[in-house]
């Protein structure tokens, strides 16, 4: 593969897809193949849909089809990484190569991306991941979306086996770095604790090794000893509530939602839920800070932050006020998610918890820790879901506790049992779509 000749085809083009439903015209098409699909066989319609090119496997039935407008390669996604990674590294600034911002960690990411985004935007045309673009296809899709008026690039990456974020920093290549947290999540890839920390621990590895720097919250004592064992404190870049000096504010009836206090007395009044995104909310404003934006923006851009997708929203509806935070779960999210709930001042408080995936031998233990607790918590009633949690329930009996097998079951039983006047924190994997019992509430 020359990837000189892809990329001046890519320049032609006004953007890249892999999606050929998703053809407006002029897009460079990438065949991507996956357990389920296989790309190569919409090559040709694509064109016909309008893209300018199509990336195909060398030996597909588009690639030897005899038109020019295909691209034969002997592999498409790691074509699709080696033009991000081009992309990426002939990109520049007045002069200089782009500056990227690598972002990962157990929890927090997407939210955490979104607002440092924000923050910098306030300065800087910014490029970030969309969504949560953020494996080995969404990563290399956000990177081919820098454009000519991008100043600075926060690329958020994911990673659910040992090795992920070692791939995923090759093809961003960033200058700085930021771990959210790392905790107990995907356990069944990673093995274990260490395991984790170990491969989130490889976004540190990059920089260390290229002389990159990293943001890191002191505040975090599994962060501090991962970076210290791999560079001198020149490269540590140290954030925190601590100094911050910020003081996170009971949240009350008339604004259940985030508010720090700033040592000036200032107030910053998030549309955020949840004590646990005021590390998030430091991390972006010292980024900002570390690139020239002043506090006060920083500020103001924190506060305009609406969040979506069923992550950290509160929710006032017609009947109940809901934390909505289903969009995925595991034991640290869950457990900060219930330590917030305990938190609100409310007179009447529920829990609809679905199960925790990917979590190994680890997934029995792990439930009954969060049913423990959302037992000690003296809520009014808790809803459970998922096969996980049944076996945690085995041989406890409560009148205040509902089990059921999937999210639909739920939803109809609050279509039968109306609730009023409670708040109520959804919280669940991905795949047990905790999302769709919030139309009953």
């Amino acid at each position: 593969m020359d990837i000189q000749k892809l990329y001046s085809l890519f320049k032609e083009c006004s953007r890249v897809t892999t999606d050929s439903r998703d053809i407006s015209g002029g897009e460079l098409f990438i065949a991507l193949k996956g357990e389920n699909f296989n790309g190569n066989e919409f090559a040709l319609k694509a064109l016909v849909a309008g893209a300018k090119y199509a990336v195909a496997d060398a030996g597909s039935t588009a690639a030897v089809s005899g038109d020019g407008r295909i691209i034969p390669v002997p592999d498409t996604l790691e074509a699709l990484k080696a033009l991000a990674r081009y992309h990426r590294e002939n990109t520049l600034v007045d002069g200089k190569r782009l500056t990227v911002i690598g972002l990962t960690g157990t929890n927090g990411k997407t939210t955490t991306k979104e607002l440092i985004t924000r923050v910098l935007s306030t300065r800087y045309n910014v490029t970030a991941t969309r969504g949560n673009l953020n494996n080995d296809i969404g990563v290399p899709l956000s990177l081919l979306s820098i454009d000519g008026d991008t100043e600075l690039a926060v690329i958020e990456m994911g990673a659910n086996h040992p090795d992920d974020i070692s791939h995923l920093v090759d093809v961003c290549e960033p200058d700085y770095g930021l771990i959210t947290n790392v905790g107990r999540a995907h356990l069944l890839g990673f093995g274990s604790f260490e395991g984790v920390k170990k491969a989130k621990g490889q976004l540190y590895d990059y920089l260390a090794a290229h002389g990159g720097k990293a943001f890191v919250n002191i505040d975090d004592p599994d962060l501090t000893a991962m970076a210290a064992e791999r560079w001198p404190d020149s490269q540590v870049i140290p954030y925190g509530l601590s100094l911050l000096k910020a003081k996170v504010l009971p949240s009350s009836a008339d604004y259940p939602y985030l508010r720090l206090r700033l040592p000036g007395g200032q107030v910053v009044q998030t549309r955020l839920a949840g004590a646990y995104n005021a590390t998030n909310i430091a991390a972006a404003l010292s980024v900002g800070l570390h690139f020239g934006v002043p506090l006060e923006d920083g500020i103001k851009a924190v506060e305009e932050y609406i969040p979506k997708n069923n992550r950290s929203q509160m929710e006032k509806t017609d009947r109940n006020i809901l934390i909505q935070d289903a969009y995925n779960a595991n034991p640290t999210s869950m457990a900060a998610a219930l330590d917030n709930l305990v938190q609100i001042q409310a007179p009447r408080k529920a829990a609809f918890l679905g199960d925790m995936r990917e979590l190994g031998d680890e997934s029995l233990a792990e439930h009954r820790k969060v049913l423990a607790q959302v037992l000690s918590m003296g809520l009014d009633f808790v809803c459970l879901v998922g096969e996980e949690f049944r076996q945690a329930l085995a041989g406890i009996q409560r009148d205040d506790v509902f089990w059921f097998a999937t999210s639909e079951e739920l939803a109809e039983w609050l279509k039968a049992n109306p609730v009023s006047g409670e708040t109520i924190l959804v919280k669940g994997s991905r795949g047990i779509q905790m999302e769709k019992v919030l139309p009953e509430l």
